[in-house]
């Protein structure tokens, strides 16, 4: 009896600190979810036309409307990606010099060599501005990507929240119906005591 009690009392507390937990995770988690939202909101974003070639691979549907979501937010990274390689012939960052070419400055690639970049006025080699713009790029997208993925981390939140609260209430649930209930008391049944005196009918 004693231990049927222990262990009623143990699931009661088991599950409602996983209650607990759960309520608190999916409250965090909600709360993650719309701050993601509104701070993606409000940077003023919005997708170009349709006509934008780059719109129309990953964001057709999203033409010309704000970034208010984490999946639009994935999607204009993917749209200045196309726009970046575009702007650098194909190029990507690790493919692109340091400097302008002398050469050929119009050429995205550049060059490392400082003997064949380009000079200023003072005779400094100068940046390749093509690849400056990956900088940029890349800034913009990983904070467009962490919206996203502060999205997504805020809904997993609230799966996992609710699954500690079924959980909980589960073993809640174990604890009443296994333990909850008091052993059956073993009752003999007593036959009738002979009264003394009592004449045979």
């Amino acid at each position: 009896m004693k231990e049927g009690r222990i262990l009623r009392i143990g699931g009661y507390i088991s599950g409602g600190v996983l209650i607990v937990f759960g309520i608190v995770v999916i409250a965090l988690g909600a709360w993650g979810f719309t701050f993601a939202r509104d701070h993606i909101e409000r940077e003023g974003i919005t997708f170009g036309p349709a006509t934008d070639p780059a719109v129309q691979e990953h964001a057709e549907q999203w033409a010309g409307e704000p970034v208010d979501t984490g999946r639009k937010a994935l999607a204009m990274a993917e749209i200045m990606r196309e726009h970046t390689l575009a702007g650098t012939g194909g190029l990507t960052y690790a493919e692109m010099g340091r400097y302008q070419s002398a050469e050929n400055p119009d050429d995205p690639k550049g060059t490392n060599d400082e003997a064949e970049a380009a000079k200023d006025e003072s005779g400094q080699p100068i940046s390749n501005g093509a690849r400056n713009i990956w900088v940029t790029e890349t800034a913009l997208a990983t904070a467009l990507d962490m919206g996203f993925m502060s999205e997504m981390l805020s809904l997993f939140s609230i799966v996992v929240g609710i699954a500690l609260l079924l959980t909980g209430i589960g073993l809640v649930i174990l604890a009443v119906a296994v333990f909850g209930r008091g052993r059956p008391v073993s009752q003999t049944a007593a036959e009738p005591a002979a009264v003394p005196g009592a004449a045979a009918g």
